[in-house]
Parts: structure tokens; C-alpha cells; sequence
């Protein structure tokens, strides 16, 4: 059916959000507890978004952050295995990690759970979650009053015109699309190698990563009787160059032990790269969390960046809605740039010492001796444990 005037809504709200993932689900939820208008658009079916498995802790800024707001219970995981041993094996030694630290608030919460909490959340408190919104389209961004258009599963359209819209739709999403090329400047860092990730139904215990001269790899839980594996490989490998025979072999040799093996579910390439857009605005649209930034997950600070441009987000809305002060939107960027770059110099240095410590046929032997010092003394730090909890944390 082709939409017509006759099968077209139109509706007005203060905030358009595009994408229900973690930074628009968080934002709609900020944003009903202030009583600021708002809707969420997201192109896939909530079976699909709720599913869709993902890395992820939240650390202890963003557990005070919710708890705050009054949504303690969205980090709450009853599915995660409450006890749980790691480690790093580094040559095929395991240094057992302890993950007992009375100063974090953190929790594991894979990203696929934190979303259904924040789901329900929403619409419990009777928030307006439109699912299978498709070919979404943005106009007229920087006026005054922008309008975001989108069709309808049955064929109809709908039209909402906003004050402002907030692009919570990832990286391939529609929001950062809308800019004009020539208005944001791109900023890249790509990796020498890849991960390959496998998902495999087998059990996971003990987890960690291990560092070796054949190269990075780890294995994370993913439930009961299932895994998330990583392998580090080149950059220019594809899946085909790794049937599951060479994957188990090889993650047994850089473990340096026994590895259990079942059925492999899924395998994928994935490129490890650090990307930044400035400016994070274009007009009335605002890029949030992926839309606008892409950390490397070895630093698991993919969710800490989304939540922090979602709550500079928030109070910058809050003030220009109810007192009129757009000082703090027109700093949005500025403010959060300034913290992304931070991160982003924090992900390069832990993710080229992790995999520098390994295979030096990227770097060298010389680097690889220094980032083996390097991790003698985070191991020599009562820092250590902490920090690889953050990082084992963001990865399961």
C-alpha cells in the first residue's frame, strides 16, 4: 500500500528518539520521569531488538546514574551465573583474577537484558515505543520544527513534527545519515587485526582472555550452556578461512589447556576500529552513543559513553524545555566530545597492550617486551583486578 494523506497521522511531540537501543531507551525513560514528550522509533520488531545478543557491564557511574533516576531495578540480571571464576592465561599460566571490590558499583548486565528492563521500564510507565517503524526519514533538521516520517507494517504512514530529534540508532542508522556530509568531520583509527566471534553451545568455566604469541583470545558465558569465543586474526581473514575444527585447535593451543567443544551456532569477522564525528549536533538533531562514536570492545566502554551522552543530553533538554536556557544543548557536543576523546585514548592504549603482548608480528618484539612489562605492573597493582573485572565485564 502506498501511503496517502487519507492513511497518513500526524503528530506532535517535544522529542523524536531514533532507536531503541540502550542510549534512546535510557533517554526515554530520563525524559518521561521529567515529563518531557517524547517517542520512540526503532525499524525492528521488539522480539528481534530484545534478542539480539551483545557484550556489556555497567560501571559504576552508570549504576549511580540509574539508581538516581529511580531505575536501579534495569541492571538487575537473574538469567547471569552468580558465581563465576576468571582469569588471564598468559603462555598457557592461568593468573587467577579476583573480582571482589567493595569501592565499584558495577554489575554484568549483557546489553540484550539491560535493554529488555529498559523496554519494560518505558512502556510500563506509559511511554510510546513504535516497533517496525520503517524507512524513517528526517527533514528538515535544522529548523525550528523538525519532522520525522516513517511507514507503518500495514501499509499507512505517520508523521511527527518535534522540537528536537535524538539519533539513538547506531552506527549504519538513519539520524547521522541525515547530516550533510560536508557539516561533520570523521575521525578514524583502524586496527591492524580483527576478532573473529564465535557463539558455540558450550559451558564457560572459568572465563578470561589469554595472551599469546599466536595471538588474543577469550571466552565469555552467554548462559547456562552456551559461549561467546574471540580470536584474535588479520585483518583481511574471512569465516570460510576458519572452520570450526582450526578454531577449536587454536583456541586450545592459546589457552594453553583443554577447551570444550560443541556445536558453533555463528562465526563473523569483526574489525576492531575507533571512529569519532564531530560536531555530535546538526541542528535540531543530536547523535548519541553509536550514531556519533566507536570504541574497539576490548576497552568495554561502549555502554559508559552511550549513558553519558544520554544524561549530558537530558539535563541539557531539561533546561532548555522548562527554563529556556539552550546554553547547555549548544555544549552538548563540546561536552561530550571531551569526554569521548578521553575513552578513545583510554581504548587505543589497553587494546594495543593486550594484543601487543602476544603476537609481535604486527608490532614487533620490542613492543611486545614493553606491554609484557606493562602488564607486570598492572598485575603488581592493587588497581589490577579492577581493571581487568571493567574489561571482562564489558566483553561478556
Amino acid at each position: 500500500m502506498v501511503a496517502t494523506a487519507e492513511n497518513t497521522t500526524t503528530i506532535t511531540t517535544t522529542v523524536v528518539i531514533i532507536g531503541a537501543g540502550v542510549a534512546g531507551l535510557t533517554l526515554g525513560n530520563f525524559l518521561l520521569r521529567s515529563d518531557i514528550g517524547c517517542i520512540v522509533v526503532e525499524k525492528h520488531g521488539r522480539a528481534y531488538v530484545e534478542k539480539r545478543q551483545r557484550a556489556g557491564t555497567v560501571d559504576s557511574r552508570g549504576v549511580r546514574m540509574f539508581r538516581e533516576w529511580g531505575l536501579e531495578d534495569v541492571v538487575k540480571d537473574d538469567s547471569s551465573p552468580k558465581e563465576i571464576t576468571g582469569g588471564t592465561w598468559i603462555d598457557g599460566v592461568r593468573y587467577p583474577i579476583g573480582f571482589e571490590d567493595d569501592d565499584t558499583d558495577a554489575v554484568f548486565c549483557p546489553q540484550q537484558v539491560l535493554v529488555r528492563n529498559l523496554t519494560d521500564a518505558f512502556l510500563e510507565a506509559g511511554g510510546d515505543l513504535r516497533f517496525e517503524a520503517l524507512d524513517v526519514s528526517l527533514e528538515d533538521i535544522d529548523s525550528e520544527r523538525p519532522t520525522v516520517r516513517y511507514r507503518n507494517p500495514d501499509g499507512s504512514a505517520t508523521t511527527v513534527t518535534c522540537d528536537f530529534v535524538a539519533g539513538c540508532d547506531g552506527f549504519h542508522g538513519v539520524s547521522r545519515a541525515s547530516v550533510p556530509a560536508d557539516a561533520l568531520t570523521l575521525y578514524s583509527h583502524e586496527y591492524k587485526y580483527s576478532w573473529l566471534s564465535i557463539m558455540a553451545e558450550v559451558p564457560t568455566d572459568p572465563f578470561g582472555m589469554a595472551i599469546h604469541d599466536r595471538g588474543l583470545a577469550a571466552r565469555f558465558p552467554r548462559g547456562a550452556d552456551a559461549s561467546r569465543l574471540y580470536l584474535q586474526c588479520p585483518a583481511g581473514d574471512t569465516p570460510e578461512q576458519w572452520p570450526d575444527k582450526r578454531i577449536w585447535s587454536e583456541l586450545q593451543a592459546r589457552f594453553g589447556a583443554d577447551v570444550p567443544t560443541g556445536r558453533i551456532v555463528d562465526k563473523r569477522i569483526v574489525p576492531l576500529r575507533s571512529v569519532v564525528f564531530s560536531p555530535m549536533s546538526y541542528g535540531r538533531l543530536y547523535l548519541l552513543g553509536d550514531s556519533a562514536h566507536i570504541v574497539p570492545p576490548m576497552s568495554a566502554k561502549g555502554i559508559h559513553l552511550a549513558l553519558y551522552d544520554t544524561e549530558v543530553f537530558t539535563h541539557a533538554i531539561i533546561a532548555k524545555v522548562r527554563e529556556g536556557d539552550a546554553s547547555l544543548l549548544n555544549s552538548y557536543s563540546d561536552t561530550c566530545l571531551s569526554h569521548v576523546w578521553n575513552y578513545q585514548a583510554y581504548a587505543i592504549w589497553i587494546t594495543d597492550l593486550m594484543h601487543d603482548a602476544g603476537d609481535a608480528s604486527y608490532e614487533g618484539a620490542f613492543r611486545k617486551e614493553i606491554a609484557r612489562a606493562e602488564l607486570q605492573r598492572l598485575n603488581d597493582s592493587p588497581a589490577a583486578g579492577r581493571l581487568y573485572g571493567e574489561l571482562s565485564g564489558g566483553l561478556l
